[in-house]
């Protein structure tokens, strides 16, 4: 039975940096590309960023380009999200996802973490 388990969230103040990661088991990694997603209350889950399961292409959303990393090790079946200059809008539950397709639209993944709350302060 697949399982994807997030970590690293917490609280920071504006401008800080996190590094959120992805524990995957019960699949062959490598064989799922990886996405992260977000949804902050009262608004619908949005796309962040996508990574393929060679790790050799990425992509993001416009409102992190050039302030998040996706990344990934296949060795230890992990997943990671750098994000830095953080924003107060970036206050959001983080969840990851695997899919057999890399794609910006959440429905396209089957398997989904359970989320780690990320506060951004002022």
């Amino acid at each position: 039975q697949a399982q994807l388990v997030e970590s690293g969230g917490g609280l920071v103040q504006a401008g800080g940096s996190l590094r959120l990661s992805c524990a995957a088991s019960g699949l062959t990694f490598s064989d799922y590309h990886m996405g992260w997603f977000r949804q902050a209350p009262g608004k619908e889950r949005e796309f962040v960023a996508t990574i393929s399961g060679a790790g050799d292409f990425t992509n993001y959303a416009d409102s992190v380009k050039g302030r998040f990393t996706i990344s990934r090790d296949n060795a230890k079946n992990t997943g990671y999200l750098q994000m830095n200059s953080l924003k107060v809008e970036d206050t959001a539950v983080y969840y990851c996802a695997a899919g057999r397709r890399g794609a910006i639209y959440s429905r396209l993944y089957q398997y989904w973490g359970q989320g780690t709350q990320v506060t951004v302060s002022t």
